[in-house]
């Protein structure tokens, strides 16, 4: 079930129709999918220089968890919908918008 129909079932049942559309929605967005980065974006990562300051935060690095504010997103000139960081020794893909990490590159 996806997270749409999840939350569009869920909500049925509190609110009745009104309470399915409102659950569809809220479903839809706690269940996207994140997509994968494709390849050039992974060796665009993976090519770039390790920060000269290291960068470490207290919270585990979890694909689909967002990474704190205070960690700086660079922008990927050839696809915008990605970003990275270098984390705790790990490079890191993230959404820029929402700053939802897609991909941990080990």
């Amino acid at each position: 079930m996806t997270g749409a129909a999840g939350g569009a079932a869920a909500g049925a049942v509190v609110g009745g129709p009104v309470g399915a559309a409102v659950g569809g929605v809220a479903g839809a967005i706690a269940g996207a999918v994140i997509d994968p980065p494709p390849p050039k974006v992974i060796a665009y990562v993976e090519a770039q220089p390790l920060p000269t300051q290291p960068v470490v935060i207290q919270e585990q690095i979890v694909v689909g968890k967002p990474l704190p504010e205070t960690v700086v997103l660079t922008p990927i000139p050839e696809d915008t919908r990605y970003a990275y960081a270098v984390v705790n020794d790990q490079r890191v893909i993230a959404d820029p918008k929402s700053r939802t990490v897609v991909q941990v590159i080990q």
